[in-house]
């Protein structure tokens, strides 16, 4: 493959990332990141942000909301064959550096095939919630939907949904606490 029409691949990927040199260098200047992540993504808000070294494949299919921080290392997986929105951020999230989101899986049920020729699962959506927080390294795999205003710990592995307003954490995730509004429960 020429120069040219590998700049023309990376300019015409469904993904950014570091190993796509004519898109990459625009992560670090907000403007340039905007107006690529605009034209990549099913939807990208204004005050929407992904820092250099982040992956994303299946842009398209992805949806960022209001003030969304997406931190180097992190590798959002979009692409989907059967879903027309795969990966659904809400208005308000931090995703810490290093964290992973999958949207599908490979097909591991036959024991005398290889992996690697079984395929893939159908692809499962992944909501994240307004105001939620998902620490370093947190891995979110297909299906689930992390609620409201939830905190996932740093290095947890979610396999299944979470509700609004709990910390969760551990591999795999589980709930460890409920968030509670300390000035209501302590009036009086």
């Amino acid at each position: 493959m020429g120069l040219l029409s590998r700049i023309k691949y990376w300019n015409n990927a469904d993904r950014i990332g570091p190993d796509m040199l004519s898109t990459y260098w625009r992560m670090f200047f907000k403007e340039k990141m905007l107006k690529l992540c605009k034209k990549k993504f099913q939807s990208f808000a204004d005050t929407a942000e992904i820092r250099p070294g982040v992956y994303v494949v299946g842009c398209s299919k992805i949806s960022i909301g209001n003030r969304v921080a997406i931190r180097p290392g992190s590798m959002i997986h979009g692409m989907s064959d059967n879903l027309t929105t795969s990966i659904i951020i809400e208005d308000d999230v931090l995703l810490g550096s290093g964290v992973h989101m999958y949207v599908s899986n490979h097909c591991y049920d036959n024991p005398d095939i290889p992996i690697y020729d079984q395929g893939h699962y159908p692809s499962e959506p992944i909501i994240i919630r307004k105001g939620a927080w998902l620490g370093a390294n947190v891995i979110v795999l297909p299906g689930v939907e992390i609620g409201a205003n939830t905190v996932v710990a740093a290095g947890a592995v979610v396999t299944k949904s979470l509700p609004a307003k709990v910390v969760a954490g551990g591999v795999p995730a589980k709930i460890i606490k409920t968030i509670q509004n300390f000035q209501a429960e302590n009036k009086g």
